[in-house]
């Protein structure tokens, strides 16, 4: 896949790593992952975006992808 990293909603990202799951489950599994991943979460909070935001700016999909590889 050529994974090109630009802003995204939460939903539409979870669902490019969890395509064969509901969109909420899917969401839920990526904010697990991110939890499970102290050193990412804490560069995602570094952003100051809140954390009820529904989107990912292209930044942030940038660190996902670097921690946690392509979708």
């Amino acid at each position: 896949m050529d994974f090109k990293p630009h802003s995204y909603s939460k939903q539409e990202l979870a669902m490019l790593y969890f395509p064969d799951a509901d969109p909420h489950v899917a969401v839920n599994r990526l904010n697990r992952w991110i939890r499970n991943c102290p050193e990412l979460r804490v560069r995602i909070a570094s952003f100051k975006v809140s954390k009820y935001s529904k989107f990912f700016t292209s930044d942030q999909v940038r660190l996902i992808v670097d921690y946690l590889g392509d979708p």
